[in-house]
Formats: structure tokens, C-alpha cells, sequence
């Protein structure tokens, strides 16, 4: 990433990682597919091998959409007392579509934030 001798203005890490573009010239797309990193850009030519976020967008959406999820069936099981099979009907569902959007919008900024700020995994010196 350091060797990387093309000029474009600053992209904001956030919005670009919520659309999917490429962290360098907002303007390729960062995914091929669903979560699949592509190899490079369209646009620019920038290889995404720098490109690894983890496991850290899982966790996140694990926390958020745990909350808001256990949180909403907590509301209606007090409010409502339905059977169990009215949970299962509403939420398990809005669990994976829920899910599936925000890990795509975690994996997107957590790239286009290494490429920012050129992280790199860490080495002990010799």
C-alpha cells in the first residue's frame, strides 16, 4: 500500500464501505457477490490482497444485531405473550436478513479503514 504511486483525492471510509466501493477511488466495486472480496479494482487497478477484515465485522454484527433482535422479541414476549412459533415466524428471519446486510456494510468499512490507515498484520523485528 505504501508503493502505491496514484493520486485521488480522500474517499470517506464509511460511506464508501457502506456502498461496497473501492477504498482508494470510491469508485470500483469491493465486492464480487455477496461478501467475496474481488481481487483488484475496475476503476483503479488497486489490489485487495491488503484486504483482510477477519473475524471483527462478524463480531459486530453478532453485538448489534443481538441486541436489537433479542431486545424486540423480549418487547413482544411481555407485551404480547405469543406462541413460539410467532418468534420463529418474525424473527428468525429478520435475524439473517438483518445479519447478511449489516456484515456486508461491517466488512466494507473495516476494509476501506485498513486501507486508510495502511494496516498491516503485525511482525516482530528483528
Amino acid at each position: 500500500m505504501n508503493e502505491d504511486s496514484a493520486h485521488f483525492p480522500p474517499v470517506d471510509p464509511v460511506k464508501t464501505g457502506i456502498k461496497g466501493c473501492c477504498p482508494r477511488c470510491g469508485q470500483g466495486k469491493l465486492f464480487d457477490g455477496l461478501l467475496g472480496v474481488k481481487p483488484r479494482c475496475a476503476s483503479c487497478g488497486l489490489d485487495y490482497s491488503f484486504a483482510d477484515s477477519g473475524d471483527g465485522p462478524a463480531v459486530f454484527v453478532i453485538l448489534i444485531v443481538g441486541f436489537i433482535i433479542i431486545g424486540m422479541v423480549l418487547w413482544l414476549q411481555v407485551n404480547y405473550d405469543p406462541p413460539i412459533w410467532v418468534h420463529i415466524l418474525i424473527f428468525a428471519p429478520l435475524t439473517i436478513i438483518l445479519s447478511l446486510l449489516t456484515l456486508r456494510w461491517a466488512k466494507g468499512i473495516l476494509i476501506a479503514m485498513q486501507y486508510r490507515h495502511n494496516a498491516r498484520e503485525g511482525r516482530l523485528s528483528d
